[in-house]
């Protein structure tokens, strides 16, 4: 028996080796979209394989599937191709979150993913003591094919849709997200000692007695960055940015550390936390606490008056932080600088604004000046940058507020401050200054990458601009080196204060290319840097702390590191920037469902309330529009009145057939929130017209 079976699983193989030498015959990885159709990467090809609806096999997104492209292709040509799913090979999910619906003989589950458009079915059997309208998770017995449903079995009920909280718990479920750490892990912990051992002082720099500021939001509890400026008699500036030494606490290999690998980065997920280190580590000994001692790894910059870094440092150190500051108090402080020197009035303020302002500068005069410093060195470093073409996308953030109960009740921008901008100044030179001088004596290391766009996307992004009256200029057919960040830089500063900047900010953030991890330097497009890395937040992002690793090597070996440490660190920096690139991919999906949940949940107790927005997309179906709270919706064709209207896809406007209409990108419109559905994390806007 046993034989027999080995012989057809080696037959099985044989055969698809012989398949695949067919150049038409692929394998790939299956990503399915909401309307069913989907897409299959290749893997070492640029280019996805498009697969109609009808020809996905029932795949679910992330499976391994074989595929047979529809035509016969010119090797060199590997773009806008076709296929069909001849075999799935392997499922990527046996388990799935969604909301259990009661019928008389049977139920079924709606699942959360929007990507899978086919319910559950769940025998009566199976279902007896299910609730209708519980979030469950439901383990698939039998997968869907071309003639028959899914059917599965509930192995978890997670409580009603309308629970405190189990929205969030469901999404939780729905990524298969860690909620807690490993008992073996808290071992691990529980022997770290909660203050800093005095006799590791000795190795270090001790910098107890400066002056040194963490800045961050005011509900923040893992601070990894502390910074400090002195202005110079010559003119110049030193910049310490001094950052928590999490590798001395995490070590490799520890049960810590490979825990810290599979996570890859703390998620936020606004009322809670899915962190990448425990809580006893990253708002404990690792977090730079007001008037704590702690170890850091500090980087000591001097720049000159134009920005430049013309001299650095990078050494171990232990820092007692001065004051912990948050965005807005020091925001408070600039603002006071602005109103004693006549740049701005008093007028311009509110009563309230003013006490605030003043309570501020009254607390932290004794430091007024060293922010003072900071903020003149920001200026000049963002003055260098802007030259540079560093890209400012002006795209608002959400700020969503919670009840006690975890229920949305409020949904805002989130205030970007001057303050903000210090801080983020501050740690990208920081970043840099540490990538350059790794990247010149060649060490292994993992550095954050953005490419270059594609000069066919640029080209798509330009017959957008063109209809708003821009254009990314200097671009040369097919050829790649005259695309220059400054260029779409230019752009960002002529659509600045304008109705449409947020619009052309996101059509230039969907031509760019995603970010990632990598273990051989690229460079950074949308800083217009050669050479860029995330050194600063080492408690919530693995690369960070594995660029604390190597950098402690070689400080501790003088820079002189044998080659099997070096093969060694070579080996562990391609294999993390790869999976913690897969994580940072999750944890973003995450936040934005999360965010999507919360915005519809609120949105929901807003339905026939009418708002002013701007259209930011037109599609075939409808136009998507965004209100000034950063709520988006949708307004479909039965929804904006009794007129039929043509899409015209180049121009990416609308026409009304009678009238003549015209909305397009950028416009202007009042809408009346017709549904929000915090389950399909989708809302729906009706168009308001002018009834003549």
């Amino acid at each position: 028996m046993s034989k027999k079976k080995k012989k057809s699983k080696n037959t099985n193989i044989l055969n698809l080796e012989e398949i695949l030498k067919d150049k038409n015959y692929k394998i790939g990885t299956f990503r399915r979209k909401e309307k069913g159709f989907g897409f299959v990467n290749i893997g070492d090809e640029d280019n996805e394989i498009f697969i109609n609806p009808k020809d996905t096999k029932k795949a679910l997104d992330g499976d391994k599937v074989l595929i047979k492209l529809n035509e016969q292709i010119d090797e060199d040509l590997n773009q806008n191709r076709e296929g069909k799913i001849i075999k799935i090979l392997e499922h990527n999910n046996d388990t799935i979150v969604g909301t259990f619906k009661k019928s008389k003989n049977f139920g079924f589950v709606v699942p959360d993913d929007r990507n899978i458009s086919d319910d559950i079915y769940i025998s009566k059997r199976k279902s007896k003591s299910i609730k209708n309208n519980q979030k469950v998770v439901v383990k698939i017995d039998k997968y869907a094919d071309n003639k028959n449903k899914a059917e599965g079995t509930i192995v978890e009920v997670l409580g009603n849709i309308n629970e405190a909280g189990i929205d969030m718990l469901a999404l939780i479920k729905e990524y298969k997200l860690p909620n807690e750490f490993p008992q073996e892990v808290m071992d691990e912990v529980a022997n770290i000692p909660e203050k800093i051992t005095e006799n590791d002082i000795k190795n270090r720099v001790d910098l107890r007695n400066e002056e040194i500021f963490t800045i961050d939001g005011e509900d923040a509890k893992d601070l990894d960055d502390a910074v400090n400026v002195i202005k110079n008699e010559d003119g110049t500036f030193t910049l310490g940015v001094h950052i928590a030494d999490v590798s001395y606490y995490v070590k490799s290999g520890s049960k810590i550390d490979k825990e810290a690998i599979k996570r890859g980065t703390s998620i936020y997920m606004m009322d809670r936390v899915i962190p990448m280190l425990p809580k006893e580590l990253s708002n404990g000994i690792c977090s730079l606490n007001e008037n704590q001692d702690r170890f850091t790894i500090s980087v000591i910059m001097k720049i000159d008056k134009k920005g430049q870094v013309i001299d650095s440092d990078i050494f171990k150190s232990v820092i007692k932080t001065t004051r912990r500051m948050n965005y807005h108090d020091v925001d408070n402080l600039f603002k006071y600088d602005d109103i004693k020197n006549n740049i701005l009035p008093k007028e311009s303020f509110t009563k309230e604004d003013l006490t605030k302002i003043y309570n501020s500068e009254n607390e932290y005069k004794d430091y007024v000046e060293h922010f003072f410093r900071m903020r003149e060195l920001k200026n000049i470093l963002k003055e260098r940058r802007d030259k540079n073409g560093s890209l400012n996308l002006d795209i608002p953030e959400s700020k969503i507020i919670l009840d006690e109960n975890g229920i949305a009740i409020d949904v805002r921008k989130y205030d970007y401050l001057e303050s903000n901008e210090v801080i983020e100044q501050f740690m990208l030179t920081a970043n840099e200054t540490v990538a350059e001088k790794f990247y010149w004596i060649q060490a292994p290391f993992i550095y954050r990458v953005h490419e270059t766009p594609d000069l066919d996307k640029i080209d798509e992004l330009n017959k957008f601009l063109f209809n708003l009256g821009y254009k990314i200029k200097g671009i040369k057919k097919n050829d790649k080196d005259s695309v220059h960040p400054k260029a779409f830089a230019e752009v960002l500063d002529d659509v600045k204060g304008k109705p449409e900047e947020k619009i052309v900010s996101n059509l230039i953030l969907r031509t760019l290319k995603v970010a990632r991890y990598e273990s051989e330097n690229k460079g950074h497009f949308g800083i217009a840097s050669k050479c860029y890395c995330h050194f600063t937040s080492p408690i919530r992002r693995y690369p960070d702390l594995f660029i604390h690793r190597v950098i402690s090597s070689y400080l501790k070996h003088d820079y002189n590191i044998n080659d099997e440490l070096k093969a060694k660190y070579q080996k562990e920096a391609v294999q993390y920037a790869e999976s913690s690139s897969e994580r940072e991919k999750i944890a973003q999906k995450v936040e934005r469902d999360a965010e999507s949940i919360k915005k519809a949940e609120f949105m929901h107790s807003k339905i026939g309330e009418s708002y002013t927005g701007i259209i930011f997309n037109i599609t075939q179906f409808g136009m998507f529009v965004e209100l000034d709270n950063t709520v988006e919706g949708l307004v479909r064709f039965e929804d904006m009145g009794n007129e039929y209207f043509i899409y015209d896809e180049e121009r990416k406007t609308l026409v009304g057939e009678n009238t003549k209409t015209i909305y397009k990108i950028g416009q202007e419109v009042n809408i009346k929130v017709k549904n929000a559905d915090k389950l399909t994390r989708k809302i729906d806007f009706e168009l308001i017209t002018d009834k003549k």
